[in-house]
């Protein structure tokens, strides 16, 4: 099928231009592992005049009105829904997920900017008298300023709109550094918010095949005050580290290690149903999928053998053709890393109920599977993995269960299924993340707050505290004058 691609130069202060080295990158469909097209491959010199544009339109976009930021995420939003198949087969071309899938994901990410569009004209303050009656304290938010923002490439459009949504309603510019697998669907909104009316400067877009060499310069620059990053652990810590030399603001979601706890009790329908949610979400490639089901020992032969059934039934293949409800893994790292923690589970004593062998030919497919009798000692319980896999291990009881879902460095998200609400509630408070879903396999929604506990990151995107993250609290002490003076 072929598909209309987006302008593939770099956007720098309002303009598309090649790379200042001129040099080029190919973004592969892993699916065929053709090569789609060839965008510009940007380095040092584009980072750096990236990052004086956002500088320079700082002060500028500050000063606008949340009712003109307002309008212009409306229209991006507005142009996002229009051009859903336009987005949905340039993401299954880039990344692989079925078309069914990637136009859901065209219509949560554009939700974020709806959202923030009308968030940014709710970015409240305070007045309050100090308690001696001398003094009114006034409190008013501001724009933090330029902020670096880094997407991963598992939802191309959502972890875009997600970051550049609060940005732009809380009056911040920005240089933006998308995937280098998935690099087109960020083209493509960048091309829509401008069209939406956002002004030069406020929106830079630097592809590169060199992270380091775009992203290093903009954290040491001085100008960026904040980060909003979206990806592994090992790199938030750099990150992190890099932010310390300016003080600047981070919002770092990372990954994940998603405990599914199914409890004696559990409706098992609703359980197999929210494990095949959490799990096979964008093939197992997402933060939230469950990585390790917990499941209660006198249930977890009957869910297994269901859970199963039910993996084995999904067709696989390339995310262009109807019916595809699996395709490919990202890349051939993807795969190898995915096939080694199934070969390592196995070597443990887990038997694989379903797949566990790669799909041989083009494209980096791998089969649904499901593995029971998991030691909690597997690579795959210390990993994210990153598939279409699910690791089964039986508990005894409830204590058990809250030690295993919390034998893990990481905190985003946990799941918990029980009929009994108390129970529920009780697991839910216990394990140590920073989302519960209870009797649901999805807790992703704009209205939420998204982020995690521990080496899952800091702080919140989405909800009413997403834009918080893009605002600084600024006080004003204004003298009281009484009637008597």
């Amino acid at each position: 099928m072929p598909i209309q691609l987006p302008t593939t130069e770099l956007l720098i202060d309002g303009r598309w231009r090649p790379a200042a080295s001129g040099q080029t990158l190919a973004v592969e469909n892993p699916a065929t592992n053709e090569v789609i097209c060839q965008i510009s491959d940007g380095g040092r010199a584009d980072a750096e005049a990236a990052i004086e544009a956002a500088g320079r339109a700082q002060a500028g976009w500050a000063a606008t009105s949340p009712r003109e930021r307002s309008e212009i995420l409306r229209r991006a939003y507005e142009l996002v829904m229009e051009r859903k198949e336009y987005l949905a087969t340039l993401m299954t071309a880039e990344m692989g997920k079925p078309l069914a899938d990637a136009r859901g994901e065209v219509n949560y990410g554009g939700e974020f900017l709806r959202w923030f569009s009308e968030e940014a004209v709710r970015i409240g303050g305070d007045m309050i008298t100090t308690p001696d009656g001398a003094t009114r304290i006034m409190v008013h938010r501001v724009p933090v300023g330029p902020v670096v923002i880094v997407t991963p490439w598992n939802f191309p459009l959502a972890m875009g709109t997600r970051k550049i949504g609060p940005a732009i309603a809380a009056g911040c510019t920005m240089v933006f550094k998308p995937a280098e697998q998935t690099p087109l669907t960020s083209l493509a909104l960048a091309d829509i918010l401008q069209e939406a009316g956002l002004p030069d400067g406020v929106l830079n877009v630097v592809t590169t095949s060199s992270p380091s060499d775009v992203v290093t310069p903009w954290m040491a620059s001085g100008v960026a005050r904040k980060v909003s990053f979206t990806g592994s652990t090992a790199v938030g810590r750099i990150l992190l580290a890099q932010s310390a030399e300016h003080v600047m603001r981070t919002s770092l979601e990372l990954g994940g290690n998603a405990a599914f706890v199914v409890c004696r009790d559990a409706d098992l329908d609703r359980a197999v149903q929210g494990a095949m949610d959490a799990k096979m979400r964008n093939m197992g490639e997402a933060c939230t999928a469950a990585n390790r089901l917990l499941v209660d020992r006198r249930v977890v032969g009957e869910f297994s053998e269901r859970l199963a059934e039910r993996m084995a039934a999904l067709t696989v293949g390339n995310g262009m053709d109807e019916g595809v409800e699996v395709g490919p893994l990202i890349d051939a790292g993807g795969r190898q890393k995915v096939e080694h923690l199934v070969g390592d589970a196995a070597s443990r004593g887990a038997r694989i109920l379903t797949g566990g062998e790669r799909i041989e030919g083009a494209g980096y497919f791998y089969p649904p599977t499901v593995l029971t009798d998991v030691s909690p000692d597997a690579d795959l319980y210390s990993s994210e993995i990153f598939g279409p896999v699910a690791p089964i291990t039986a508990f005894d009881d409830e204590e058990e269960a809250i030690a295993l879902a919390n034998r893990t460095s990481a905190g985003l998200v946990g799941y918990v299924y029980s009929t009994d609400i108390d129970r529920a509630f009780t697991l839910a408070e216990e394990i140590e993340v920073g989302m519960v879903g209870i009797n649901s396999g999805l807790v992703s929604n704009p209205a939420a707050p998204f982020g995690g506990v521990k080496e899952s990151g800091l702080g919140r995107e989405g909800s009413t505290t997403g834009i918080e993250e893009f605002l600084e609290v600024k006080y004003f002490a204004v003298p009281r004058r009484r009637p008597t003076d």
